[in-house]
């Protein structure tokens, strides 16, 4: 926000004359295509919901195809011990001559019946231990199968939802895209004609604390008594970075002291608080309460913008000993003082 005169001159002047307020909003104006943009907008980030659930679906999908592969490789090391195994059964009984063929030979060329008895039983027990070999060889080999099927399956499945998550996204950006440009076109108009259109009534939220952030995720940005080529003195506030129609909540409860739409800070609301403090939120695309109105804290106020002289999207937020500008402190330490951690 620019403005000429020091902040020493300012205050003293400014609380002598409350005439200098930007103009409040018209009732009169109604809310144009405000309304509809924060219906998109709920409708985006109802659409954003599903894609963030589908993501973390497709992430526990990722996560079963990779221990079906893991499962699989362990599948084929078991069948290939088998195979191993069975090779050197068979190659030990042809080198021996033990294979079925030579049993009866050996039986018929025995010493004594003990003998032949004893080949016998070894013979009938080397049988059922490759018959053994066999089944479990065979069961490998099923089990294989099996989960390869299963991980062909949900590599499929996971290629499915990506292609469904990927529509949805597509989706999501365009309706935002689309939403961002209708904000931002609605609050060009009202800041052009110096009238705030009305209030966009959004979703109400709140918050069980007395005090919050202003915005819930955020960057912080240019901070209080910066200096910089964008303000003749020092900047008056703290910058919150978000995108254009973040939602803007009350940092606390109070009642609005006013709504104003023109000038150097864009569309801006103002709340006072029963501590005696008002607080400041500037360059909005929109607002969603109206002069007078009672707010409580973490209840939205309002969306972000870049409306005003703003750069680009963000929040301008203030903490006031008075309404006017010049009376600001450092929202910074002022909000950890009472227990927001920012």
């Amino acid at each position: 926000m620019r403005y000429r005169l020091s902040r020493r001159l300012l205050v003293p002047v400014l609380c002598m004359l409350p005439a200098l307020t930007a103009p409040a909003a018209s009732a009169t104006d109604g809310p144009g295509t405000g309304t509809e943009v924060a219906r998109l907008y709920d409708e985006t980030a109802k659409a954003t919901a599903t894609y963030e659930h589908g993501r973390h679906a497709a992430d526990a999908e990722r996560a079963r195809a990779r221990r079906m592969e893991r499962l699989l490789v362990g599948k084929r090391r078991e069948l290939a011990v088998f195979h191993d195994q069975m090779g050197l059964v068979a190659r030990a009984e042809y080198r021996s001559g033990s294979g079925a063929v030579a049993y009866p030979v050996q039986l018929l060329m025995a010493d004594s019946p003990e003998e032949m008895l004893r080949g016998m039983e070894l013979a009938d027990q080397a049988d059922a231990a490759f018959s053994r070999m066999m089944e479990r060889a065979q069961l490998a080999e099923n089990s294989y199968v099996r989960a390869e099927t299963a991980a062909k399956k949900a590599w499929r499945e996971l290629s499915s939802r990506q292609r469904r998550l990927a529509e949805i996204k597509e989706s999501v950006e365009t309706k935002l895209r689309d939403a961002r440009q209708r904000l931002q076109s609605e609050a060009e108009r009202s800041v052009a004609a110096g009238r705030c259109a009305g209030p966009v009534r959004m979703d109400t939220g709140g918050s069980a604390r007395a005090w919050v952030t202003p915005v819930v995720t955020y960057s912080l940005s240019a901070g209080f008594d910066s200096a910089g080529s964008h303000w003749a003195h020092r900047h008056t506030g703290q910058d919150f970075a978000v995108d254009l129609g973040t939602p803007v909540r009350a940092a606390g409860a109070g009642r609005v002291a006013s709504v104003s739409c023109g000038g150097g800070f864009g569309i801006e609301v103002v709340i006072k608080h029963p501590n005696g403090y008002y607080t400041q939120y500037a360059h909005l695309s929109a607002a969603a309460v109206d002069q007078g109105e009672k707010v409580r804290a973490g209840q939205w106020i309002g969306q972000s913008g870049s409306t005003g002289n703003s750069t680009g999207p963000h929040l301008h937020f203030e903490v006031r000993l008075t309404p006017y500008l010049g009376s600001g402190i450092d929202p910074v330490p002022w909000l950890r003082e009472h227990g927001v951690k920012v």
